[in-house]
C-alpha cells in the first residue's frame, strides 16, 4: 500500500513539473546588460611588493577603496548625505574631490573604522599602501 502511494505521488509530481515547464513563458530576449557600475569595477592591483613605499595613491585607492568610495558606492552615498546635511555640494561625497581631509585623518578612519565603514587591517591594506592613499586623499595637509 505504501509503495503504491509513493509511486502515484512520484508520477503526479513528475507530471506536474513537466506541465509547469511546458507552459512556462520564456523571458523576452533584450539587449545584453551594460557594463557594471564603476564601484563594481576594480582595477588590477599594481605588481610588486605591497610593503614598499611610493605606490600610486590613486590606483591604490581605486583598488582597495573603490567598491565603496567610487561613484555609486555605499560609502559615497553615505558621505554625500553627510556632506549635504552640512550644506556642502554633492560632489563632496566623493573622497577624491574633498579638500578638507588630512593624511592623518584618512589613516585613523581606515585603521579604526567610522560609522558603517569597518576597520581595515594591515592585511587589507598595508601601511605603505595606506600612506600612498592618505597622501592622495589628504589634500588639507
Amino acid at each position: 500500500m505504501t509503495r503504491t502511494i509513493l509511486a502515484v505521488a512520484a508520477i503526479v509530481l513528475g507530471a506536474s513539473v513537466a506541465l509547469a515547464q511546458a507552459g512556462a513563458p520564456h523571458a523576452p530576449m533584450g539587449p545584453p546588460p551594460g557594463p557594471p557600475p564603476p564601484y563594481q569595477l576594480r582595477p588590477a592591483y599594481p605588481a610588486g611588493d605591497r610593503t614598499a613605499a611610493g605606490g600610486n595613491g590613486k590606483v591604490l585607492f581605486e583598488a582597495h577603496c573603490g567598491y565603496c568610495h567610487l561613484a555609486g558606492g555605499m560609502g559615497t552615498n553615505l558621505v554625500t548625505k553627510q556632506q549635504m546635511m552640512m550644506g556642502r555640494t554633492p560632489d563632496q561625497g566623493l573622497l577624491a574631490n574633498r579638500t578638507d581631509l588630512t593624511a592623518d585623518y584618512v589613516k585613523a578612519v581606515v585603521r579604526g573604522g567610522k560609522g558603517a565603514m569597518p576597520t581595515q587591517t594591515r592585511v587589507d591594506i598595508t601601511d605603505a599602501e595606506l600612506d600612498a592613499v592618505a597622501k592622495y586623499l589628504g589634500k588639507a595637509g
